[in-house]
Parts: C-alpha cells; sequence; structure tokens
C-alpha cells in the first residue's frame, strides 16, 4: 500500500511538474497577434475622447491575455490633469479604482492603456517611455490610439499597437545608437507593431442591433460622395513639414556630432604625438618619461541617440501616407461625379 502510495504520489508530482513545464512555455513563447475588444469599450473610449475635445485624454485597460489574443473587456479614463502632485493622484486613483472593480467581479488586470490622438500624431518619445514602463511588469502590453477627426471622415478611428520585442530590449539596456541598430538590422519601420483589432459583442447586445437597425432597403447613401475637408488635408500638409523640419535638425544634431568627435580625435592624437616626442627628448637627457594618458580626453564623444529622428520619420511616413489616401479617395469621387454628370446630361 505504502510503495502504491509512494507511487501515485511521485506520478502526480511529475505530472505536475510536465503541465507546469508545457504552461511555462507556453506562455513564453506565445506573443500576442491580435487585440479583441467588447463593444462597450469601444464605445467607452470614443465618447472619452470626444468630450474631451481638443484635450488629449488617456484611460486604462482591462482584460486579459488567452493564447495569442489580448481581450479587452473593461476601460475606465485617468482624471484630467489639474496640478499638484499628479503622479501620485493618479497611482491612487488606479489602485482605487481597481479595487471597486474586483469588488463587483470585473476583470482588474491591467493590459495596457489607451489615448487620443490628432491625425496620427501618437509616435513619440513619451510614447516608447511609457510602453517601457508598462512592460516591466506587464509583458502583454497594447496601447489604443483613438483619432476623431480620422472617424469623422468615416475611417475606423482605432488603432492598437505594441513595441516590438527587439527593439524594446535595446532601448531598456540604453543602446539606441547608429552601429547598434544597423548590427542588429532595426529601422525606423521596426519600432511599433500594429495589431488587428476585433470588436466582439455579446448575443443579446447583437440581437439588440439587429432589431433597433432601420430597414433602409435600396435606399441610396450619397454621403459617401462627400469629399475630404480641405482643412485636413492642409494639416496634414503642415505637420508633414513640421516633421521633415524637425528631421532636418536631427541630421544637423548628426553631423555636428561626426565634426566634432573628429576634431576630438585629432586633438587627442596631435597630444600623442606630442607627448612621444617629449619623451623621446627625455630619455635622450637620461629622464624619466611622462604619462601618456591625455587629461582632456576621456574617450570617444557619445554618440547622440537615433530614437527620436526614427519616430519622426515615422510620423512624416504616416502623414504621407494618410495625403496619399485622402488624395486619391478623392481622385476616385471626382471621376465617379464627372461620369454620373456626364450621363445626366
Amino acid at each position: 500500500a505504502k510503495r502504491d502510495s509512494a507511487a501515485t504520489e511521485v506520478s502526480a508530482m511529475s505530472g505536475l511538474s510536465f503541465a507546469s513545464a508545457i504552461s511555462k512555455k507556453t506562455k513564453e513563447e506565445t506573443a500576442i497577434t491580435n487585440v479583441q475588444v467588447e463593444g462597450i469599450v469601444v464605445a467607452k473610449i470614443v465618447k472619452h475622447c470626444k468630450e474631451c475635445l481638443p484635450n488629449f485624454v488617456t484611460g486604462q485597460l482591462l482584460g486579459l491575455d488567452i493564447g495569442s489574443t489580448l481581450e479587452v473587456t473593461y476601460s475606465f479614463p485617468f482624471p484630467s490633469k489639474t496640478g499638484g502632485d499628479e503622479e501620485d493622484d493618479d497611482a491612487s486613483y488606479q489602485l482605487e479604482m481597481m479595487r471597486c472593480l474586483r469588488e463587483v467581479n470585473v476583470d482588474n488586470n491591467t493590459v495596457g492603456w489607451y489615448q487620443s490622438t490628432y491625425l496620427g500624431s501618437y509616435q513619440t518619445l513619451e510614447m516608447v517611455e511609457t510602453f517601457a514602463s508598462y512592460q516591466e511588469s506587464i509583458k502583454c502590453c497594447v496601447c489604443i490610439a483613438y483619432d476623431p477627426q480620422a472617424a469623422a471622415q468615416g475611417s475606423f478611428g482605432l488603432r492598437a499597437m505594441k513595441l516590438k520585442d527587439k527593439f524594446l530590449k535595446l532601448f531598456r539596456e540604453g543602446q539606441i545608437s547608429a552601429s547598434t541598430l544597423n548590427q542588429e538590422g532595426i529601422t525606423a519601420r521596426d519600432i511599433f507593431q500594429d495589431l488587428p483589432i476585433t470588436i466582439t459583442n455579446s448575443s443579446l447586445v447583437s440581437a439588440m442591433f439587429t432589431r433597433l437597425q432601420p430597414d433602409v432597403g435600396d435606399q441610396g447613401d450619397f454621403d459617401r460622395l462627400s469629399f475630404v475637408e480641405p482643412h485636413l488635408l492642409e494639416r496634414n500638409l503642415e505637420f508633414m513639414m513640421g516633421s521633415m523640419d524637425d528631421y532636418q535638425s536631427k541630421i544637423y544634431e548628426v553631423s555636428q556630432f561626426h565634426r566634432m568627435s573628429q576634431r576630438h580625435e585629432v586633438q587627442h592624437q596631435q597630444w600623442l604625438q606630442k607627448r612621444k616626442v617629449e619623451n623621446a627628448q627625455r630619455m635622450a637627457a637620461g629622464e624619466e618619461p611622462l604619462g601618456d594618458e591625455d587629461p582632456n580626453y576621456s574617450g570617444p564623444l557619445p554618440e547622440p541617440s537615433r530614437l527620436e529622428s526614427y519616430l519622426i520619420g515615422n510620423q512624416a511616413a504616416q502623414f504621407g501616407e494618410r495625403i496619399n489616401v485622402a488624395g486619391g479617395q478623392t481622385l476616385q469621387k471626382l471621376c465617379l461625379m464627372n461620369a454620373l454628370y456626364a450621363n445626366s446630361s
């Protein structure tokens, strides 16, 4: 009997160790590839961002990760900035909200945050630092950006993203230099990873939407023929030109660094050559040679970070894509309208 109980205990322990190893391996290897958002969460994000225009707002995303899918089941807004000790107030507010949600049996696992943006201008150094801060304790973390202006023009407006693992590793190590980025093969497109968003609703909500949906039949929707507002294209062009100016200033900083670094090395080599001649003269005179350490040289100059230039380049490229899409749609609508007018006449 003792032998059977011991064998049972060993098999149970081996089964537990095997299960824990499998779960650990799955947890380590599974990466988030898509985001599933509840419809009520989307409604709350849109409502919060639109009500606070033109100010930018942020909020917390709650949910859980199941395999390669990150499910966002709840969200709540962060309080507006009113001065004072904002960091402590935000931390205490988040803790109190999480405690209240846990008491009413709502998912209280933090999976990221959402924020509002204007014309897609969200790829900033602050966002990268926020991602790094979140992912110190939360491995599966995403940011959902909502653009009310893009949504007003018929676009989806929501965009989910995360930092790529290779870039995040270099950023944590503080190795964002040109040599390191080239060695790892990281380009400006390898910072953020866009994730597809799937909006889900419960069966009751879907049934209610079906019941409330009006029966429009074959009625034409002429609103789709409306052109893109000129001021939006103008603002995109302004932002793109501003990004190009910022990018040019970063290029100037890099050129200045190379110029100063070359001058610094030349001065160091001149000092070493001068000290070598002095030591040769002292040795010829029977005196002790002097040291070869230059007191004004502390090593090569630190290379400026390329992160901001990468982010600015990404932002300019995104503005260009928006202009391309909006201009293409406008040209298609113009051709369609010309064809309709030609047929009617």
